[in-house]
């Protein structure tokens, strides 16, 4: 067991746990940040997706020990003073998030996206987003909720 320290979603926590136990679960189960979902445990769906540093990464293949010292923002992190931010509802609005296993996921992805291409072309949009799998929307409702996010961001 190790004494790790890091900070999520603006707050430093200090938590013990076996260095090599997954991000995912430290956030779950030690920190009861259930926004995070585990879809397929082996980095490929993207559920997981969280901030670290500002880069988009899988936690289920983060061990908690690599997160030491990081800045972490989970789904749980991105509404503003309890208010949907700007994706959140432009997903909302979209019908963007249907079962919801993926957009906690998504909406962490879409805000990498946005980082990078504040007005990013449908290639872009589709490139940023495709390492976080979605077996309901068809996709095409959550590319809207992008395009119209980075829009709404420079109207």
């Amino acid at each position: 067991m190790s004494a790790i320290t890091l900070t999520i979603n603006g707050e430093s926590k200090t938590i013990t746990a076996p260095p090599m136990k997954r991000l995912l679960d430290v956030l779950r189960e030690d920190l009861h940040l259930t926004g995070t979902k585990e879809g397929c445990g082996e980095g490929e769906c993207g559920s997981c997706s969280v901030l670290m540093n500002g880069e988009l990464v899988n936690s289920c293949l983060v061990p908690v020990l690599q997160a030491a010292g990081a800045n972490v923002c989970t789904i749980e992190g991105v509404a503003v003073e309890g208010r949907l931010d700007a994706v959140q509802q432009c997903f909302l609005e979209e019908g963007g998030a249907q079962c919801g296993i993926c957009t906690p996921g998504m909406i962490l992805a879409t805000h990498h996206l946005l980082d990078k291409y504040p007005q990013p072309t449908m290639a872009q949009i589709q490139e940023g987003l495709a390492g976080n799998l979605c077996r309901c929307t068809g996709y095409k409702r959550i590319f809207n909720a992008v395009e119209s996010c980075a829009k709404k961001s420079h109207a």
